[in-house]
């Protein structure tokens, strides 16, 4: 069994390079390809991918950058038996593939296997916190979801009809992961390295507001409206825990609302709202152990909350659609 490697990018000049050489070593046996689907990077991150002997693929409009359209972009010029997702500021290990191959050849109904993923840089804000390993979605063993790729089972994509919804500007691989546990496959994750990832190092607040204006923040509304009227609605609504943290704030945000338009006095009015949303980040900011912490966590609720809308609410392309794009070059 060969391997697709797709490296999804955007702006990733700084780390591409290593990206690409790690792809190209961890193939195992050097048989395979590796791809980059790029969705409209503005710097050179496409003049140093072509400089590898690599398939470079670029999206050209009508079609628009999301999460969902760089793994798609790639699948749709992949050719071998398994695709392997890589973001473009990831370093693979290089053992990785051969033993995650064994593990679908020896588990035909496994439909994805990845690994653990290595967090080299953090947040320079002190609040800025490393998820964990026992995390739910992070755990070895049977997953729901392969957050942050891995190597999936062509067959298995081919079964639920495409890899990524190019309509997706957030949670792709749980949609994905929401299909093909419908169909019947099953996802693992091995108790070992599969890359290191080199995060944004951006202000917590600016990242915030760079995932407003990227969309990235209307993830959780785009899987809703994705999977409504599916076989497997309720099983994403339930695997979406933070659904019941945006009930909450906007229950907040209309109690708020409700009392400044119909109690009698306006003042009182604002007092008791300024003091229920004070009470809020004092609630947080003791549960995450400082002021900075609560009061970022509250403001993020409430970007989520505005957003988890205008991602439901979006018009939809067939996520199966060709997407439009152009070869930039190809392996050599």
């Amino acid at each position: 069994m060969s391997v697709s490697i797709i490296i999804k990018t955007l702006n990733e000049e700084k780390r591409i390079a290593a990206t690409i050489e790690s792809a190209l070593a961890g193939l195992p046996n050097g048989k395979g390809e590796v791809i980059v689907a790029d969705s409209g990077s503005t710097d050179r991150t496409i003049e140093i991918a072509s400089g590898y002997p690599v398939i470079v693929a670029q999206i050209r409009a009508p079609a628009q950058a999301s999460c969902g359209i760089g793994p798609q972009l790639g699948f749709q010029y992949s050719t071998f038996e398994a695709v392997c997702l890589l973001d473009g500021d990831m370093i693979l290990d290089p053992t990785f593939l051969s033993e995650a191959l064994a593990y679908l050849e020896a588990n035909p109904k496994a439909g994805g296997v990845t690994g653990h993923i290595e967090e080299m840089l953090v947040s320079n804000l002190e609040f800025t916190r490393r998820v964990q390993r026992n995390a739910p979605e992070l755990r070895a063993g049977r997953i729901d979801r392969m957050n942050g790729g891995g190597l999936y089972r062509r067959a298995a994509i081919q079964s639920v009809g495409y890899l990524s919804d190019r309509n997706l500007h957030g949670h792709e691989e749980f949609e994905l992961g929401a299909r093909l546990r419908a169909a019947g496959w099953e996802l693992y994750r091995l108790d070992r390295r599969f890359v290191q990832h080199f995060g944004h190092t951006m202000n917590s607040y600016k990242l915030l507001v760079r995932r407003w204006k990227s969309k990235y923040l209307r993830g959780s509304g785009e899987v809703l409206r994705a999977s409504f009227g599916k076989p497997y609605f309720s099983q994403v609504v339930k695997d979406l825990p933070e659904l019941k943290l945006w009930v909450l704030v906007y229950a907040w945000i209309l109690l708020s609302l409700g009392l400044l338009i119909f109690m009698p006095g306006k003042l009182a009015a604002l007092g008791l709202v300024v003091a229920l949303a004070a009470s809020i980040v004092a609630l947080m900011s003791w549960r995450k152990g400082s002021f900075q912490l609560g009061l970022y966590t509250v403001v993020a609720w409430l970007f989520h909350a505005a957003a988890l809308p205008l991602g439901f609410f979006k018009s939809r392309r067939k996520p199966d659609d060709w997407i439009e794009s152009e070869m930039m070059g190809q392996k050599q």
